[in-house]
This record gives C-alpha cells, structure tokens and sequence, in this order.
C-alpha cells in the first residue's frame, strides 16, 4: 500500500506552517480575513504556477476536481471570486516575505557549487528584465504611450544560480535606483551590463568592500595610474586609472579602478571590462563578466516555465502577488533539481511534475527516479480467475 501524500504537498511542507504563520502576522495578512485564510491563498497561487494555470476559474476548478486530496494539503476548494478578491487586497508582502526566508533556509542546505573558479568570494549577477502588459488592462502600469509593463530587478547567486533579491517596480524605473537600495557582504563580486554605470555607486561599493564588474562605458574620462604586463589569452590592456575630468566622478568615484580590454576568441569582438578588483587576473574578470549570462538564462527559464507573462488579476497588488509566486516556485523548483540524482533540465522538470502533481509517491525517490514503479510489488502476487467456479 502507497503511505505518501501527493508530491504537491510534499513540496508544501519544504516551507514550514510555523514560519508561515509568524510571516502571516507580521504581514498583518489575515487583518479583516473572512474564513480564507492566507495558507489557502497561498496554496492556490503555488498551484497556478506549477500546475500552470491560465486564468483563476482553471486555479479554482483544478483545486476542486481534487478535493478528495486536497486534505493532505490543509486547504478547501476556493471560489473564484473569493480568490480574485485575495488577489487583490491581500497584501503581496507576505509573497515577499516567504520568498526571502525560503532563499535563507535553501541556502544553508545546499553546497556551495557550480563555479569553476577558484577564489572564495560570493558571486552574484544583478540585472533586470522588462515585462509586457497591455495597457488597456494594466492601465496603472505605464511604459511608453501606447505599452504598459513593470520591471523585475534580481540577484542571482551563482552558488546553486538561486534568486537571492527581487523586487519588482513600474517599468520606467532606472536598474541604478535599485542597486543604491541593495547592500552586499564585503567581499562579494557583482557582476552586471553596462546599464549600472553610476560613479556614485562604484565609489560606495569601493569603500563597503563589495567588488563589481562591468563594461566600461564610452567616452568616460580617465587618467592612466598604473599600466600592467598583460597576461593570459586576449588580453589587450590592463590600466589602473582614475577618473579625473568630470566634477562628480572625482568626488563620487576618488578610488583607483582597473580598466581591461579583452578580445573575444569567438567573434574578435574587444570588450572594455571596469572593475575595483585590483587582484585576479585580467583573464579571470573576463571569465567572470561572462557569467554574467547566467542571470540572463534566469530570466528565460522563470518566462517560459512559469505564469509571468500572463496575469490573472490586473491590479499592481494582484500583479506582484503572482510575480512572487512564481519566485517561490522558481526556488522549490531549483531546490528539487539540486537535490536530485536524475540529471533534470528544468523544463522537464515543471512539465512532468505538472503532471504528477497529485500522484502520491515519496518526493524524494520520485525526482531521483521518476520513471521507476511507484512503489514495490507484493511478494507473491495471486491473479484473480476470471472463469466460473
């Protein structure tokens, strides 16, 4: 006999009540609630993004077709208009907040991994992708004359390539407003494109420690400091310099930085990379701008896996609300294909376990061996006749 619940609430309990209640609280999410409570809401969010569902009556109707199941997750069928309701004035913090403390808890358990570099430091990617909406609909979210959108600005640590930051705001936004808001541990490398050129920023993560790499932005006005013997494959130039004409890049940027021009081997493109680690190889900080990419596939895995580019509710609160659902999916997700033995690309993943979502089968062996018996066979299996006695 099969003793496992369905492989939907296995993944809910990666993501403890008692953590989930304190969030509740200190979101103050269930202020004026009316039976729904916040777990309900949140389950039914989950199971739009990995049962990829369209609109809110497929969320509803596909809850409801398993009711039979849906004890194991704590949660009843939910109405649609009840849901939609949630939708738009539950708070999205409380989204926020669950998304932050999974990242915490996933940290710790996984290894550190999946560099090819040798120095220690944290390795991040921080960028920002632009999301369409219709402005006919999403008429609070105004990008150009004619075309609505928001914005979501992420971290990408590169240890396991999990989310670690992400916010999301109108898509007028600048991607340097945001990275002012973000404090990193000293040490930590960040790469990003050259839309973070901001010499204010440069001159604060000098002096927090933090390390950055980036390509240099033209024309930018400096004075060579230093030059360097050039070492290993396309290197062109290695330079201290110093930025020296412009008033606010004397006063905002004072710190040496290093200045690096690398030609691809690829297409023979020169690249210009600024960075204020004066310490690894030229050749190292071009291999490390090129895991800059990284973050890039990020944005293409969560657009074509997952409910982010079309909306089951059309206020800001419902739009966030389904943007970080998709982020704690994003993480569960993540989190199964690093535990897991079977070598799983990600969109393999979300369409066999969209699937299976109510089969009930340990977790653990079933992303280890997905194709396997789903439990042991009886020891001596007896074959019912079907001639008359």
């Amino acid at each position: 006999m099969n003793g496992f619940c369905s492989l939907f609430s296995q993944i809910l309990k990666l993501i403890p009540r008692t953590e989930f209640a304190a969030l509740v609280k200190q979101t103050n999410a269930e202020w004026h609630s009316r039976g729904f409570a916040s777990w309900d809401h949140f389950v039914a969010m989950l199971f739009c993004q990995m049962g990829r569902a369209n609109s809110l009556q497929e969320i509803c109707q596909g809850l409801a077709s398993c009711e039979g199941k849906l004890s194991h997750l704590g949660v009843q069928a939910v109405r649609k208009s009840t849901l939609a309701y949630a939708n738009a004035n539950r708070p999205w913090q409380l989204f926020e907040a669950v998304f932050h403390a999974l990242y915490g808890r996933m940290r710790g358990q996984l290894k550190p991994g999946g560099r090819k570099f040798r120095f220690k430091n944290k390795l991040v990617s921080l960028d920002a992708s632009v999301i369409d909406l219709s402005l006919k609909l999403f008429d609070w979210a105004r990008f150009r004359r004619t075309k609505g959108a928001i914005k979501l600005h992420l971290a990408l640590d590169h240890d396991g390539y999990l989310p670690c930051f992400a916010v999301l705001t109108d898509g007028r936004r600048h991607e340097v407003k945001v990275a002012h808001e973000l404090h990193f541990a000293p040490g930590t490398i960040v790469i990003m494109d050259r839309g973070y050129n901001d010499y204010a920023l440069f001159g604060r993560w000098t002096r927090e420690g933090v390390y950055f790499v980036t390509r240099m932005k033209r024309p930018s006005a400096y004075a060579v400091i230093e030059t360097r013997a050039c070492t290993g494959t396309g290197v062109l130039k290695d330079e201290i310099i110093q930025f020296n004409r412009y008033w606010e890049a004397r006063q905002s940027c004072p710190e040496p930085l290093r200045r690096i021009e690398f030609v691809t081997a690829d297409t023979g493109d020169v690249l210009v990379f600024l960075t204020n680690h004066l310490k690894l190889s030229a050749a190292t900080i071009a291999a490390v701008y090129k895991q800059r990419w990284q973050v890039e596939l990020f944005f293409k895995a969560i657009k074509q896996n997952l409910r982010v580019k079309t909306f089951v509710g059309t206020t800001p609160n419902a739009v966030r609300t389904q943007m970080f659902s998709a982020m704690i999916a994003m993480l569960l997700l993540r989190f199964l294909q690093l535990k897991s033995r079977f070598g799983w690309h990600l969109s393999n993943l979300v369409a066999l376990l969209r699937m299976n979502l109510f089969t009930h089968r340990d977790l653990w062996t079933w992303i280890d061996q997905p194709f396997g018996p789903s439990h042991a066979p009886p020891a001596d299996p007896v074959q019912a006749s079907l001639l008359p006695v």
